[in-house]
Order: structure tokens, then sequence, then C-alpha cells
């Protein structure tokens, strides 16, 4: 049985392209260029930060984004970064009486605007806030804990093998891989995907009439 859904942020819940296309005019890099690096780094599986590293070697992302922040520059989460099946699909849910949730390896200033949308969901967090991020299994204990049920009936929702479909499955938690973005489209086929996602799906509309039938 399963009692509530969970869901990562970036390329599950929010169109990423804004933001990493606002990293790439910061630091004076074609966009074009930034995302086939990026590409190749999320390819072979390292953490997307990375990428900085090949344009500023020593990049500190922590403080060049709190400059971004004082340029006036900063996050920015509004209704167009949202991918279109979001509020529907959370409504959906909830309407099963499912308890719903969001959380993923954001700023804390991220969750902030998050909240600011007003989404269909019982909350919204981040690593930001809880000062633990995925892949560690203490970021998905603060997920058992918010979602209020025990690990078996709950759904973790994601795109990123490693952070999301893997890392929830080890600690006893249902999964979803969407096939969106980058890292969904890349991994939706790979081998760990196949063991660990209980489905693979193509919009998250599609989790209503799975997870109850």
């Amino acid at each position: 049985m399963i009692t509530a859904v969970v869901f990562d942020v970036g390329e599950t819940l929010l169109d990423d392209s804004r933001e990493w296309a606002a990293w790439a005019d910061w630091i004076g890099v074609p966009r074009h260029t930034f995302s086939t690096v990026l590409g190749a780094v999320t390819a072979s599986g390292r953490d997307n930060a990375e990428t900085f590293q090949y344009f500023r070697p020593g990049f500190d992302v922590a403080r060049e984004r709190q400059l971004r922040e004082d340029a006036g520059l900063g996050e920015q989460i509004d209704e167009q970064d949202l991918y279109p099946d979001v509020r529907s699909s959370l409504a959906a849910l909830r309407g099963l009486g499912l308890r719903v949730g969001v959380a993923g390896n954001q700023t804390a200033r991220a969750a902030e605007l998050l909240r600011a949308l007003a989404l269909p969901a019982d909350f919204v967090s981040t690593s930001g806030e809880w000062g633990v991020a995925k892949p560690s299994k203490s970021f998905f204990d603060r997920v058992i804990e918010a979602a209020a049920a025990p690990a078996e009936q709950i759904v973790y929702v994601g795109d990123h093998r490693d952070n999301d479909v893997v890392a929830a499955k080890a600690v006893g938690l249902r999964t979803a891989l969407i096939r969106r973005g980058p890292w969904g489209h890349l991994w939706a086929g790979d081998p760990l995907v196949q063991r660990d996602a209980d489905w693979v799906i193509d919009s998250l509309d599609e989790l209503p009439a799975l997870l109850t039938g």
C-alpha cells in the first residue's frame, strides 16, 4: 500500500534550463558550450557542480551563488519553470488521499521560492534547509520523517539514477524514475535503474493510475 509520494525538484518538477543558462551567463561561457560540458560530466556519473571546474578551476559554487544574489541575479523559480504536468499530478495524488511532498537537493532560498508557488503539496523541503543532501541516507531519513509513513509506503520520484532511484531504494522506499531532463533520458535504461526503479514514467500524470492500479 502506498500512502505518500515525495518528489525530487530539478528536472522532476522544474525545468532547469533557465537556471543553467543563468550560470553560463554568469561565468561568461556560451550556453551551448556550458550545456555540452554539463552533459559530459553527467554522462560520467559525476556531480554536476564539477562542470564549473572546466571553465574556472577552484570555482566556489556557494560563494558565487551568493554573489549572484547580491547582484540581483539570484535564483528564480516561478510558474514558467514548472513542467506542465506538475500541478495536475500533485493535485490528483492528494485527491486520492495520499500525502504529497517535495524534497530535493536545492538551497534554502529555493525552498522559499517553491513554497511561494503554493503547490498542492503537504510539505516542501530542501537539502539546504535540512543540512543533508542526496544521496545520503540521512536525507532520506528526513524524507521518511516528513512523509509520516513507513519507508515501504513511500514512493520517491526523481530523474537521477544515483541520487534518486538507487539511494531511495537503499533505505526501503519505492521509486519511480521520470524520463525527462538529461539525467532521466540518459539513465532510463540503465541496469541500476532497471534493478531499483519500481516504475519508469514519461509523465507525472501517469502516477495516480499506477499507484492505485
